[in-house]
């Protein structure tokens, strides 16, 4: 999946590329975010976790953090592998703000003040929306996803091992 933004192209100079990854393990349990932003050659790395929390809002939250770093109107190639964010911001969020945050279903929409919040911040920028699939050898991605792993790690929460 790829919404492309218009005039912004991969090889252009102002553009920042930024790759999200968010998870926890177990889920719901302690989760980890992680962002990669690069721009002219330089790289920024920013990560946190949270105790209790979920896989979606550490992966809503990797894309909030990244573009409340970036300081001014910026053209943005995001990278996630999380279609539930891609298809979050392209797709279906239209559709929550006119039926006031409810899903199709008429359930309240999951994560609103993530949601809200990338709403608020996402039109400051110009923004290509880029899925990738993960674990499929995105050098990028693989690297956010270590990232993230490491934040939910040093939260240092021990959950008994489950077994089935």
């Amino acid at each position: 999946m790829e919404e492309t933004a218009p005039d912004v192209t991969v090889d252009d100079d102002d553009v920042v590329r930024i790759w999200t990854d968010g998870g926890c393990k177990p889920n719901p349990g302690p989760g980890g975010w992680a962002a990669l932003l690069q721009f002219r050659g330089q790289e920024r790395e920013i990560t946190g976790g949270e105790v209790e929390t979920t896989n979606n809002r550490m992966e809503l939250t990797a894309v909030a953090e990244a573009l409340s770093v970036l300081r001014r109107p910026c053209r943005v190639v995001l990278h996630s592998d999380s279609q539930y964010v891609c298809n979050g911001m392209t797709r279906w969020s239209t559709g929550w703000v006119r039926r006031r945050w409810r899903n199709a279903s008429g359930d309240p929409v999951a994560n609103m003040d993530l949601w809200q919040r990338l709403l608020d911040i996402a039109p400051r920028h110009q923004i290509t929306w880029q899925w990738v699939r993960g674990h499929a050898g995105d050098e990028n991605n693989e690297r956010v996803d270590v990232l993230a792993t490491r934040a939910r790690d040093a939260l240092g929460v021990a959950y008994p091992v489950r077994r089935k």
